[in-house]
């Protein structure tokens, strides 16, 4: 990094040095628990992140600062739904065991065993985020995902093209950690 004979960084130090812009479609998506989503996966999102708010009171007027909490949105994840519908029926099952299974044997722990990735509730997952040259740039890790929704599936017998099916889950999770994969260039 080129400074200033006092020591402090010039404003060229301060701007980017890729211009290039990220792609939508440069990214891996990898869910432990239901590997044949991941391959299947059409879409995915890193969700929003919020930074809770207090009012700190004042005479002439509240003034807001940082809060302590912090709130994430949804992991979204569109994919394709293969022939045989078991990408689907992996979140299905998932979402039964967890909610209103019809059998004992459809429940699962309710605790975190990374080796068991069938017996486990939760599940980790990553996304890659890969660059315009598709180099991977970024990783994204989610940790203690569980499925909260996975939206329906459409049938017409009038289409006159074919629009495969898709589906949408939408995942809870603790926290996700964005990690740069980009070196420290000089």
């Amino acid at each position: 990094m080129a400074t200033t004979g006092s020591g402090k960084a010039t404003a060229w130090d301060r701007q980017l040095k890729n211009r290039n812009f990220l792609s939508p479609a440069g990214f891996k998506f990898n869910l432990s628990r239901a590997p044949k989503v991941d391959f299947f996966s059409n879409s995915v999102n890193i969700p929003n992140i919020n930074l809770g708010v207090a009012i700190q009171a004042s005479y002439l007027k509240d003034i807001p600062v940082p809060g302590d909490k912090i709130s994430y949105g949804d992991l979204e994840v569109q994919f394709f739904v293969d022939e045989n519908l078991e990408n689907y029926l992996q979140i299905h099952d998932w979402m039964r065991a967890l909610g209103f299974p019809e059998s004992i044997d459809e429940t699962i722990p309710l605790t975190v065993n990374p080796d068991d990735l069938e017996g486990s509730a939760y599940s980790d997952g990553t996304l890659i985020i890969y660059n315009s040259s598709f180099n991977a740039v970024a990783k994204v890790e989610f940790q203690s995902l569980f499925p909260s929704s996975l939206s329906s599936m459409e049938f017409n017998a009038q289409v006159t093209d074919i629009n495969y099916i898709m589906a949408t889950a939408s995942f809870k999770y603790t926290i996700f950690n964005v990690e740069s994969l980009v070196g420290n260039e000089p």
